[in-house]
C-alpha cells in the first residue's frame, strides 16, 4: 500500500484529512471488527469514531503522521484492542438495594391486566378459535402435536387455522379501540 502524503493535506484542515482518509479508516475498522468477531461484538463505526478522534488530536499537536497508513492500521487495531479490553473487564452494573424494574409493581399490574383483556378477547372468539388459541396460551408451552392431540385435529392444520384464528383476534380487537376523530380529538 503506498503511503498517503498529508503534508498539502494538513494546511487544508481536518476536513479534507477525514475526506481523504475515510475510505482508509472504514476498510481497516471493518477488517478489523471483523477479525474480532470471536470475542466481544465491536462495531466497525465505533473503532472508525475513535481513530477519527485519535487522528485529529493528534493533528492538532503533532501534525499527520509520516506513515499515515500504517498509523490508521496501528490505529485501529489500538482501539480494537482496547475495546476488547475493556468489554472484557466491564460488568453490568446492579444496584442490590433497587428493586428489579421488571418486577415493579406497576408492569406486574399492567401485565397481569394485559394478560387478563386477552384472555377475555380470546373467550369471545368464534367456533374452535376460541379453544384453539387458549391452547396455544396454556403456560405449559404445549407443542403442535399436543394442541392437535388436545383438540382432536391434525397437525398440519393449526398452523393455518391458528392464522385465521389470529387474523379474527386482530379484528375483533381493532373494531374496540375508539378510531380518533379528525384533527386528534378523542371521542
Amino acid at each position: 500500500m503506498t503511503p498517503i502524503d498529508l503534508a498539502p493535506v494538513g494546511a487544508a484542515g481536518p476536513a479534507a484529512v477525514v475526506h481523504s482518509l475515510y475510505p482508509l479508516v472504514s476498510a481497516e475498522a471493518a477488517a478489523e471488527a471483523a477479525a474480532s468477531a470471536t470475542g466481544a461484538a465491536i462495531e466497525p463505526a465505533d473503532l472508525e469514531q475513535a481513530v477519527w478522534l485519535r487522528l485529529l488530536e493528534r493533528l492538532a499537536q503533532d501534525g499527520p503522521p509520516v506513515d499515515t497508513a500504517r498509523w490508521v492500521r496501528d490505529a485501529v487495531r489500538a482501539e480494537a484492542r482496547r475495546a476488547r479490553r475493556t468489554t472484557r473487564r466491564e460488568r453490568p452494573y446492579r444496584d442490590e438495594t433497587s428493586a428489579d424494574p421488571a418486577g415493579c409493581p406497576e408492569r406486574i399490574a399492567v401485565g397481569a391486566d394485559e394478560r387478563r383483556a386477552l384472555r377475555a378477547a380470546v373467550d369471545r372468539l368464534p367456533g374452535r378459535c376460541a379453544r384453539l388459541l387458549a391452547a396455544m396460551l396454556a403456560p405449559g408451552d404445549p407443542t403442535y402435536r399436543e394442541i392437535a392431540g388436545k383438540l382432536g385435529m391434525s397437525q398440519g392444520s393449526l398452523g393455518p387455522v391458528r392464522s385465521r384464528c389470529l387474523g379474527c383476534l386482530r379484528r375483533m380487537l381493532a373494531a374496540e379501540v375508539v378510531a380518533p376523530e379528525p384533527r386528534g380529538k378523542e371521542r
